[in-house]
């Protein structure tokens, strides 16, 4: 790879100004070497792998880049336990998920279309359509920067919650090297739980569908919401959703808005709903920041925007549902050397 003049060519929001270092990382020792050499010596560290999930400062990043580009599938399966499959971080995610749906590995296949790499999606506890990445983790296998050795967290380890996870929790410390997932094997998919998709399948929530037909719909859906990676359409040059679905108490819950319970009582409702109701409609915006003519949750650079033209953006949204509905928006994607 040559050496990036700024960090716009390695995020899908294709901004962010220049870092201090680049190093790429092709195997796992080259990983960790790159990590614990520069805390030796007390040089930040910024991991990127897709850049699907990172908005960069303008002023770039003054510490070292690594690029993770590990790669690295190894699958053990069995009728009875099903399929044991080991993935190394830098391995694009999609590209799992479609030989999962041909290998007939089941749990991840509403996930379909998700940029990024494996080793991020533990972090964020990725999810769509119903389907959560922790739903299907056994473990992740990292570089601990804290003990300088290499630990192994179990399910149970991983804090797993709504777009959380310990990783995510403890910033700076973990550096995933391989996680390891436990797939039922079948034709039919599992119980369908959203339900834009099932009704995209013709079934009811709850319902099974053939895997390959949910990989499918779930595809048509995302690349009708702009959510499906493509140069060419700006309504993709974005982070995906930009802001997480605020959980909050009943009470607190628009007349009107979509509401789903949660565990401890509390509801999560739709920052989508939010967003347009509180006066933002899709493509909002002028210049070269806009929300996606798609999907009023994406955030776009339509050629030619700077870092801080999206931040102004964002931050006119959170402020507008703020004054609209008492609900503060939370930004999802990681934000680096910038704030809202």
């Amino acid at each position: 790879m040559a050496e990036p003049q700024t960090l716009a060519e390695l995020t899908t929001l294709r901004v962010g100004g220049p870092a201090a270092e680049y190093v790429e990382a092709a195997t796992e020792a080259e990983l960790i070497e790159a990590v614990r050499s520069a805390d030796a010596v007390g040089l930040p560290v910024l991991l990127v792998g897709g850049g699907s999930n990172l908005v960069v400062a303008d002023s770039g990043f003054a510490g070292r880049v690594v690029v993770v580009r590990t790669r690295g599938v190894h699958a053990d399966a069995d009728a009875c336990g099903g399929a044991v499959v080991r993935v190394a971080a830098g391995e694009p995610w999609d590209a799992l998920a479609e030989r999962a749906a041909i290998e007939g590995w089941i749990g991840i296949e509403a996930l379909a279309g998700i940029p990024g790499l494996v080793g991020a999606t533990p972090i964020q506890n990725v999810g769509a359509y119903g389907q959560e990445i922790g739903q299907s983790i056994a473990s992740v296998r990292c570089w601990d920067r804290s003990t300088g050795a290499v630990k192994t967290l179990f399910h149970r380890d991983l804090r797993l919650g709504y777009r959380t996870s310990r990783l995510k929790q403890e910033p700076g410390r973990w550096v995933v090297l391989e996680v390891v997932f436990q797939l039922r094997l079948g034709d039919l998919g599992t119980p369908l739980q959203y339900a834009e998709l099932a009704e995209r399948l013709d079934r009811q929530v709850g319902d099974r569908a053939p895997v390959v037909d949910v990989r499918a719909a779930v595809l048509e859906l995302r690349r009708g919401k702009g959510m499906v990676l493509d140069p060419t359409d700006h309504d993709t040059w974005s982070a995906g959703s930009f802001f997480t679905n605020p959980v909050v108490p009943p009470s607190a819950v628009p007349d009107g808005a979509p509401s789903w319970e949660q565990p401890d009582g509390q509801v999560k409702t739709s920052a989508a709903w939010l967003i347009e109701h509180a006066g933002f409609a899709k493509g909002y915006g002028s210049g070269a920041a806009t929300l996606s003519t798609k999907h009023t949750l994406a955030l776009t650079n339509r050629g030619g925007a700077a870092t801080e033209d999206l931040l102004a953006l964002a931050r006119e949204i959170r402020d507008g549902v703020n004054e609209r509905f008492g609900i503060t928006l939370v930004n999802e994607p990681v934000l680096v050397g910038c704030e809202l």
